[in-house]
């Protein structure tokens, strides 16, 4: 079990994840950050087109291991 820490930074603010959570390897980290941005896009709507929420996981040495983005591309057709 290791610990992992999920930095999350939407076009509103940024938040450092200080205190971590535990996961038994890295892929379910990755599938941990995954499932976290729909709720932050939820109470933080996307607004601007581009990735507009990034959470970075970082290992238990504090080294950034992933990033996982939501973005919104829009496109006008008629």
């Amino acid at each position: 079990m290791s610990v992992y820490f999920f930095d999350v930074e939407t076009e509103y603010g940024s938040f450092a994840d200080d205190r971590g959570q535990t996961f038994g390897d890295r892929e379910a980290a990755r599938c941990a950050a995954i499932a976290l941005l729909a709720p932050i896009a939820g109470k933080a709507p996307l607004i601007t087109d581009g990735p507009a929420i990034k959470v970075t996981v970082r290992d238990e040495n504090r080294r950034a291991i992933l990033f996982a983005t939501l973005s919104l591309d829009t496109c006008w057709i008629a």
